[in-house]
């Protein structure tokens, strides 16, 4: 009797195992913090046995290819604007929505600014390879549209368009850019030089050229079949241990960390709607070059 009841616990416990090892959440995310939920994903992992495939992207492809598939456990967006059609089109629960951490957009250039770039009119500079992520998908992109269409005059615009050579697909793809040299400036954010500073340089924009700052939310999908794995894992990114790893990577905990390192309070989060003629930009640039991932 007692040989048995052991191999009947044995086997319990090998069911269980099974059930958890058998778990897993798929995230939607926007590339705007590649390096830092890579390593989350890996600790949640580890903690929980629980398997994370992450989907990086675009915040607005991804969207689209989590809406066409019709699952994902949560979305997780490079800023407020795309959340906000996220909820806006009843793709996630908005009771669920925690931001995890604050951005701030910059220039971002190779390491040591060969180009000697100091600031935005600078980016008019003839000749100069200047790259944008593609705004009709991209936060970092509607956002450097925004800077653009705030600060520079109808003429300086059309200088700025001419020396576009890509339109990225995510602001991973961005910091690419710079890190192999395919473009001398792009608007980024701040944290890319944190990504890779062997290679990455910021040069900050002035605070009253910085109309907002961003904020990274995530929530669960309407699409989730296990809403309180995919709780767990906000719990996690919002606690103590995973703040840790934003923070190793330069990210804002809060507003007011952004505000002291732009010198001005500013707005946070909102949606921006990028003008149609930056659009239509794309036909302009490289096709090869515009990639959506």
């Amino acid at each position: 009797m007692k040989l048995r009841h052991i191999l009947t616990a044995l086997a319990l416990g090998l069911s269980a195992l099974t059930a958890t090892a058998a778990e897993s959440l798929l995230i939607f995310a926007g590339a705007a913090t590649v390096p830092p939920t890579t390593e989350a994903a890996k600790a949640f992992e580890q903690k929980t046995g629980v398997k994370v495939d992450v989907v990086f992207g675009g915040s607005g492809y991804v969207l689209s290819q989590m809406k066409l598939a019709r699952q994902g456990d949560l979305y997780f967006p490079g800023s407020s604007d795309y959340m906000e059609v996220a909820k806006r089109e009843g793709l996630v629960l908005p009771e669920t929505e925690k931001i995890i951490v604050y951005v701030v957009p910059a220039i971002n250039v190779q390491k040591g600014n060969p180009h000697n770039i100091k600031g935005l009119k600078d980016l008019l500079k003839p000749g100069l390879r200047v790259a944008i992520a593609n705004p009709e998908g991209v936060c970092v992109g509607a956002y450097a549209v925004e800077i653009f269409e705030k600060e520079l005059t109808k003429a300086e615009r059309e200088q700025l368009k001419a020396n576009i050579k890509n339109y990225t697909g995510s602001c991973e793809q961005t910091a690419t850019a710079i890190q192999l040299k395919l473009a001398d400036a792009v608007i980024g954010w701040r944290v890319f030089q944190y990504w890779d500073p062997e290679r990455i340089e910021t040069i900050p924009l002035p605070k009253e050229m910085i109309p907002r700052i961003g904020y990274i939310p995530i929530a669960i999908a309407k699409f989730s079949k296990q809403p309180k794995l995919a709780q767990q894992f906000i719990d996690f990114v919002t606690g103590k241990e995973g703040q840790a790893i934003y923070a190793k990577y330069h990210y804002f905990a809060e507003p007011e960390a952004a505000f002291k390192w732009i010198g001005a309070v500013k707005p946070v989060g909102g949606e921006y709607v990028v003008p149609k003629e930056w659009l239509d930009l794309r036909a302009t640039v490289d096709p090869k070059k515009v990639t959506k991932q």
